[in-house]
């Protein structure tokens, strides 16, 4: 997609709601602009709580050494130094490569680095002991494909772990919520990330995602079995976990 002249491509921002009209190369774009402060700023705007979530997913999966685990759309690599911390090997994959560079740039020898498209895995069925992806699946342009390619490359019986930004579960934080989310979160961005307007599609694609029980149904749907999960920071971020099908 090209931009009209007078409209400059950091503009020109990817559809929030995952479907036939969210264009992966925007989003991949952004990504690419986004890399050089993405984990400060993340930090930052959740108040340090992104350390929390990445630990409980890590601790959810309880990869061990020997397990080969897949995290998908791993940026930097953060959720997936934490399930590498048991001496599990890890592939962290991400289709924006100057989001992998960041993280290779940081030299951790024990992760295996991917530049691929998380709808079209390119590993052979069965793979993996576990796979997850963190604040990832929402940026997919087919949810639906992303998550029967993690269900194709996971082992009968391995693990997957989505974890993403969730519906708070009381009425009136989730109204105050929406306002931070796309009233200051915006606002507050342009202090401390390169590319401001790209959180403003970030605040909206959380808007606009299932809620929890509405994403566990396409785990289920997508061949995994036992999809439950665990409310973080009163549903501000949700982990759901469930096993492949054997």
């Amino acid at each position: 997609m090209t931009p009209p002249p007078h409209v400059s491509p950091r503009d020109v921002l990817p559809d929030p709601r995952s479907g036939p009209d969210k264009d992966a190369e925007l989003v991949q774009r952004m990504f690419d602009r986004v890399a050089p402060r993405y984990d400060l700023a993340n930090t930052l705007l959740s108040v340090g709580h992104d350390r929390h979530w990445r630990r409980v997913a890590a601790a959810a999966i309880g990869a061990r050494r020997g397990d080969l685990v897949l995290d998908v759309a791993s940026g930097t690599g953060m959720l997936a130094r934490d399930l590498g911390a048991s001496g599990a090997e890890v592939v962290a994959l991400d289709f924006s490569w100057n989001m992998l560079r960041a993280g290779a740039d940081r030299g951790d020898p024990l992760l295996l680095w991917c530049n691929a498209d998380g709808t079209r895995l390119p590993f052979a069925d069965a793979t993996f002991d576990a796979v997850t992806i963190a604040f990832g699946l929402r940026n997919l342009p087919d949810i639906a494909a992303g998550l029967a390619e993690m269900a194709r490359v996971t082992k009968p019986g391995g693990q997957i772990l989505v974890l993403e930004f969730s519906t708070p579960v009381r009425a009136a934080f989730r109204i105050l919520y929406h306002r931070y989310l796309l009233g200051c979160l915006p606002c507050a961005a342009r202090l401390v990330t390169s590319d401001p307007a790209a959180y403003r599609y970030l605040a909206e694609s959380i808007v606009a995602w299932p809620d929890q029980r509405a994403l566990a149904s396409r785990i289920a749907a997508a061949g995994f079995q036992q999809v439950r999960w665990k409310n973080l920071t009163g549903g501000i971020v949700a982990a759901h976990h469930a096993r492949r099908s054997s």
